[in-house]
């Protein structure tokens, strides 16, 4: 697959780094962008980007490498991210964690042979008045118990 940028997108990124006063502030965005269109942020895509917004590469690499939203390896299509942080683990986070490890049968950032689904126990999420919570992709879904988070897992295609 090649890696490249389609000249809409470029103009998107020219349009986010017009957004801020010095166009680097926009790497997150543009690295969010990168990650929807390749999967996951390869080293060759973290170098295209690094040319695309004239940055240095380790200065890509630094910023998708200290936020865990961004994918240094390829995730499943169903990124399944549960909340083992204090307010979920007194609720039963930790418990869900283990469901689901052990439901999909991989562990921590990694996906299924099948590449369905991948796993993640990240830190807070920002929801702690209803915990526990998990993410599935870009949706959110609080309150969570062992038999709901099966129904969410097996709508999952």
């Amino acid at each position: 697959m090649e890696i490249a940028f389609t000249s809409e997108e470029l103009e998107q990124i020219e349009k986010l780094k017009a957004l801020y006063p010095e166009s680097k502030a926009a790497i997150m965005p543009v690295l969010w962008m990168a990650q929807k269109k390749f999967d996951w942020l390869s080293e060759d895509v973290m170098k295209h980007v690094a040319e695309v917004m004239d940055l240095p590469y380790a200065h890509v690499m630094g910023v998708a490498s200290f936020y865990t939203m961004y994918h240094k390896k390829p995730m499943g299509r169903n990124h399944v991210q549960v909340c083992t942080n204090i307010s979920c683990m007194l609720k039963g986070g930790m418990e869900v964690y283990e469901h689901v490890k052990q439901r999909l049968g991989v562990g921590h950032t990694q996906a299924t042979s099948d590449g369905k689904f991948s796993l993640e126990e990240v830190e807070c999420m920002g929801a702690c008045g209803g915990a526990p919570m998990i993410a599935i992709n870009e949706d959110f879904y609080e309150n969570v118990t062992l038999q709901s988070t099966d129904a969410l897992l097996d709508k999952c295609v």
